[in-house]
Formats: structure tokens, sequence, C-alpha cells
């Protein structure tokens, strides 16, 4: 099989991540709807201290807040990567948002500038990272250091490196547009609702957001270093306030996905099979099973071909409250990007491939590798 310099790094990226996070040690409780609130920094590291402000405390305050808000429906699952002032690492906090099978991720943090610039800002991941993202992300990337043998857990990431920030974001590239939709929630309701600034959607190479298996987003609440913004957030009022919009936000989006009802949900794949060359008439893969996801919905639907535009091998499979329709089951890959084109001819234009061993959801590039072993 012919390899893309693409795989290459997609290949590397995914050998430094795999050792780090195990997802799905336990499954969510499949009638909720699970967000797991990261309250950023806490213990030996306390973020920025903007006027004498702690952005480890603030973050904290506001996650509790949306937390609390967000627990008064049943149909929510609350989980909090930290509850008090203690350091948890980067891969901690997103190992337990893959190990509880999380809908979402949501990360807290309160920005810093040496000017008195003032706003939200809602980052997501992504390789499109201007000076002042690239800023961004290296300040959060370098939480790093303070981690106990971070040469051993983090080796060959370098947070001041613009290539290791590039890697980043091809694994959760199958989450972007729906973290994407999220983050833009989060900002219309900071601004419209809230009437606070707001300095928009970003995207930039945040490690705490690249090894999640599901949408994420980081919401800086605004500038401690600001003299009005950081009084306003270091007050019960202000970070009330904050936690309101982001608790609707998160509401506003899980009835976004409840009503897309026989529309696509996941968007676009989490490694762009598309550029990686293959060869041959049949690649099989021992033990990988690969299946084309078409759709996503609240609705239970038949699984039959006359539903989904004369497809077959149609199956379901439910996740919390949405079910998810496949088309196809076969372990030659070669096979399954036919039927992904036969799908996508369908008009299914964000169809993709995922992959299962043992019965468990892996990785396309893991499956991709195995072959060449």
């Amino acid at each position: 099989m012919k390899t893309t310099l693409y795989y290459r790094i997609v290949l590397v990226s995914f050998l430094f991540t795999s050792s780090l996070t195990s997802a799905y040690a336990f499954q969510k409780d499949k009638n909720k709807f699970v967000v797991v609130i990261d309250a950023g920094h806490g213990g030996h590291d306390s973020g920025n201290i903007g006027n004498g402000h702690k952005e480890s405390t603030i973050a904290l305050n506001i996650a509790l807040r949306v937390g609390e808000e967000l627990q008064k429906n049943n149909d929510v699952k609350v989980i909090y990567t930290r509850k008090k002032d203690v350091f948890v690492t980067l891969r901690g906090r997103a190992k337990i948002a893959n190990d509880a099978d999380a809908d979402l991720f949501v990360s807290i943090h309160c920005n810093a500038h040496h000017s008195q610039a003032s706003g939200t800002e809602t980052f997501v991941l992504g390789v499109a990272n201007t000076k002042r993202n690239m800023e961004i992300a290296k300040k959060e990337n370098e939480v790093i250091f303070l981690e106990a043998d971070y040469e051993k857990h983090y080796e060959g990431f370098d947070p001041n490196s613009p290539e290791s920030l590039i890697t980043l974001s091809f694994l959760q590239e199958e989450y972007t547009e729906n973290s994407i939709k999220l983050a833009r929630m989060v900002e219309d309701n900071f601004e419209k609702d809230l009437k606070r600034k707001s300095r928009g959607l970003k995207q930039a190479s945040l490690w705490v957001l690249h090894n999640t298996y599901m949408p994420s987003v980081l919401i800086e609440v605004g500038f401690l270093t600001n003299n009005a913004e950081g009084k306003f957030l270091n007050t019960k009022a202000g970070q009330t306030k904050m936690a309101s919009g982001i608790k609707k936000a998160i509401f506003d989006y899980k009835t976004y996905i409840e009503q897309n009802v026989g529309e696509d949900i996941y968007q676009g794949s989490g490694i762009d099979t598309d550029r990686i060359e293959i060869s041959g008439e049949s690649q099989i893969i021992k033990n990988v099973v690969f299946k084309v996801q078409i759709s996503a919905s609240s609705k239970e639907i038949a699984p039959k071909s006359y539903n989904f535009k004369g497809l077959t091998e149609i199956s379901r499979e439910k996740a919390g409250s949405i079910y998810k329709y496949y088309h196809g089951y076969t372990s030659d890959y070669i096979k399954i990007k036919q039927m992904q084109s036969s799908a996508l001819s369908k008009g299914y234009k964000d169809c993709f491939v995922v992959a299962y061993k043992d019965g468990n959801k892996i990785d396309v590039s893991e499956a991709i590798k195995s072959a060449s072993n």
C-alpha cells in the first residue's frame, strides 16, 4: 500500500497519542446526554493572575455553576475534570472525557494579554493558527511542563513547535463541524443575550482538545488583565452570568442534535481516507470491520433499503439518545471505500468510514496501520 505524506503525519500523531488515552473504559448512561465540564488549570498551576485575579479559581467557580444548572435537567449527566483546587494533567482531562464516552467536552478558561484587550473567545481545534491564536495555543499547551515526567507522556511533542501544533488537529477532525456549531452558540449567547463583547470563534492547536473523541470547545470567558472585565469575572454575579451563557449554549446544542431528524449529525471523517493512497482490487485487514456512517438521528428508523435511498446492508446503533445508521460491513478497506462512494452518489455528502476491532470502535488510521504490521 502506498502511503502519502499526510498519512505519515497522521500516523505519527496517532502513535504519539494512542498510549495516552484508553477511550471507552466504561460505558456512559445510555439514556443521558453526557457533558464533561473542565475547569482549566488548578493546584500548583494557577493559570494567569491578571490584576491579581486567579484564573484557576474563577474557571472552577464558573464550571461548577454550569454543571449545577445542567444537572437540573434529568436528561443530562455532568462529569467534572475537577471540583476543587487540584492539578489535573492535560492527558488526564482528555481521559476523563473519553472514558465517560461523553457527548461534549467543554473547557473553561480566562484570557490574558499585555494590553487592555477584552472580550470572549471560544476555540475549536484546527490548523488555522493566526499569530494570536498560536500564542493562545502555546500558553495553554505549556501546562505540560508542569507535569511530572512530561517527557515520557508527551514524547516528541513541543508546545512551541508549529509542526507539533499542526499534527494535533487531524485526530479531532471527525468532530470539527459540531464543535464549531457549539462554539458559535456559546459566542452568540455571550454577545446577544449577555451583551458581552465577543471576539468570535477561533481555531487553535490545543492539546486538551485534540485528544478528546467528541465535539470539544475551549472557552475564554474574558481577559483578567482588562481592568473592567477582570473585576467583573472576579465577582459571583459575573461568574453566574457567564455560566448561564455557557449552560444555555449546551442546551441549545442538545436541542439542535435531537431535532436534526434524519440528517447527518457527525460530519466529515476522523481521518480523511481519501488522501490515503490505496492500490489493488482488495485490501483485507484481518480482525477489523469497516462500515460507512451515513446519518444519525434522534428518531428510530427501520434499517431497510427503502429508508436509505436504496442503499443495502444497512445497520443501526444507538448511542445515548441518538441512532446512528451505517452502510456496509466488511474487512475489505477498498470495498468500504467503494461503498462510501456509492453513499456519496446517493446524496449522503457527509458520510465517512468507521472501523471496529473486536467490537470496539478504533481510528481508521489504526486499522490501516495494522495492515502493514
